[in-house]
């Protein structure tokens, strides 16, 4: 293959402007002061998140979330009731799901941010229960324990500036966090919708199975495109694209009602509002003796570093500079939030829950307005703006909170349409990430590479070098989480920061300012220039 050296008219290093400080991510020298700043930035604007959330994209965003949050509840939730024995189930989910992002919508710095399960700390929880069986120690009150340590700690990490810590993660770090969680979400969808076709399931359950999650898929993904078609008024597509993964997920299960004669999984929820195995809802914490309390100081560290990291990365990439927020952050306000919920929802041997990575960038996504921008990379879509509001989380996690009303319904939602769904919200948030784009060169003709900002800067084996220590990275934080040390997942995703200062050494600051760069060059070179014409 012959390289293209990058062209002699490229913009001198010095052009491209250095990493500057996010908002929100300074040390301020003050007790709690990077949390009273912002208090100062968000509290001007509480009133104005629920007049922006009278609109029907709101509506929308609301009913495509609730399904999809509601999915991610009973999906880990049954998980977690697996590697618990029971002992945290789908009811027990579906509970802190909706009080914890009820609270957070009310009281966090940015609700765009949804809360829920994740996949790390479902193997976390596993893991911890592993241990308590080993050393016959009862495993509600560890975990109380644990996380009540944890809440404690993310309650002074908030209070100490210690999210401004993020400001040394870089784009490199966001695109391989982000592409895990994609991932995870593809892979179990795909995973449970050809299970059936690979096990000993019945033929038409197989066959209904996959045309469940696929046509789920394909209405969703279809309607979303909608609006760039030339077909029927601007105000419909747009009514189309917005309600589009809504609309899917109830024409796919009135299609599933309609053909009731094929057996279909249906989500393991209980027919009436208990906990899982029966027990009181409330864990007595001092049934375990008193060295427990402070042992549990060690695992409740590493827990602590799980949500620390998994609550600011996910908040970094939801105001990222693309995404065109006018709010301002809340990292440290956030935080709190999240060390409060923890420490709450552990007395009552509820799931931790903490910013859901593709939930909320979906949720962005879904309330935002999109133009069309032609530039040197070719025509393509971006964010003009984002309705930016606190009513459509609250009412997510609203209805999420009645749905233990409603069991019987729920269980009316084939999983086949839940893990549709999921496919349909990993693979958007794939689309976009620039790791991605990248690592589709590789089976890309070089001459019919795109000429974006990386391409005609970088030489093309560099770019791939790059692209190629990422996904390195993202095959060993993927090996780690399913090995039996999974409980160092958080750790592993920490020491990207100091694998991104080592790439210093092999690659040029001007490679890695174009390569590592929050926001496209062009825009970078167009705000350095008006600030010196200013």
């Amino acid at each position: 293959m012959i390289e293209t050296p990058p062209p002699a008219a490229a913009p001198p290093p010095a052009l491209v402007p250095p990493h500057a400080v996010p908002e929100g991510m300074s040390f301020t020298g003050r007790f709690a002061g990077g949390l009273r700043d912002d208090l100062r930035r968000r509290l001007p604007h509480y009133v104005d998140d629920f007049v922006q959330g009278i609109h029907p994209k709101v509506l929308a965003a609301t009913l495509f979330l609730f399904f999809a949050c509601l999915a991610n509840a009973i999906a880990f939730g049954g998980l977690t009731g697996i590697v618990t024995g029971g002992a945290i189930g789908t009811v027990e989910m579906i509970v802190a799901t909706a009080v914890g992002g009820v609270l957070f919508a009310l009281l966090a710095g940015q609700p765009l941010t949804l809360l829920g399960g994740t996949g790390p700390i479902v193997v976390f929880t596993g893991l911890l229960y592993t241990a308590c069986g080993q050393l016959e120690l009862p495993f509600l009150p560890v975990y109380a324990w644990t996380g009540i340590w944890s809440g404690v700690f993310l309650v002074v990490l908030a209070v100490t500036d210690a999210s401004a810590l993020m400001r040394y993660f870089t784009r490199f770090t966001d695109e391989i966090f982000a592409s895990l969680i994609a991932v995870i979400f593809v892979v179990e969808a795909i995973g449970s919708l050809l299970a059936p076709l690979l096990g000993d399931a019945p033929p038409d359950r197989a066959l209904l199975t996959l045309v469940l999650g696929l046509g789920t898929f394909t209405l969703a993904r279809g309607m979303r495109n909608f609006q760039r078609s030339c077909y029927l008024w601007r105000t419909v597509r747009a009514f189309v694209s917005d309600f589009g993964p809504a609309i899917a997920i109830a024409a796919m299960t009135a299609f599933a009602v309609y053909e009731r004669g094929v057996a279909i999984e249906a989500p393991a929820v209980p027919a009436v509002f208990a906990t899982t195995q029966g027990r009181e809802w409330f864990v007595d914490p001092l049934a375990v003796p008193v060295w427990v309390i402070f042992a549990c100081i060690g695992p409740a560290l590493m827990a602590t570093i799980l949500l620390f990291l998994d609550q600011n990365i996910t908040t970094r990439l939801v105001n990222a500079r693309s995404n065109r927020l006018t709010k301002g952050a809340g990292f440290h306000l956030d935080l709190l939030v999240v060390g409060g919920i923890t420490l709450g929802m552990s007395l009552f041997g509820l799931p931790w829950i903490v910013a859901a990575t593709v939930h909320s960038l979906n949720h962005v996504k879904s309330l935002a307005t999109m133009r069309a921008q032609t530039t040197r990379d070719g025509p393509h879509e971006v964010i003009a703006s984002v309705r930016e509001n606190r009513v459509s989380a609250l009412a997510i996690h609203l209805l999420i909170g009645a749905s233990v009303l409603l069991l019987p319904w729920i269980q009316q939602i084939p999983m086949a349409v839940l893990f549709g769904l999921f496919l349909y919200m990993g693979l958007t948030t794939l689309a976009g990430n620039q790791f991605f784009e990248r690592v589709m060169l590789w089976i890309t003709d070089p001459a019919l590479y795109p000429s974006n900002h990386y391409t005609r800067r970088v030489a093309h084996w560099r770019i791939h070098a790059f692209t190629a220590v990422q996904a390195i990275a993202l095959a060993a934080l993927w090996l780690l989480k399913a090995s039996a040390v999974g409980i160092l997942f958080p750790v592993l995703i920490a020491l990207l920061v100091p694998l991104r200062l080592l790439l210093a050494r092999s690659f040029t600051p001007a490679e890695l300012a174009v390569l590592d760069t929050e926001e496209e060059v062009e825009e970078a070179e167009e705000l350095l220039l008006n600030s010196a014409r200013g």
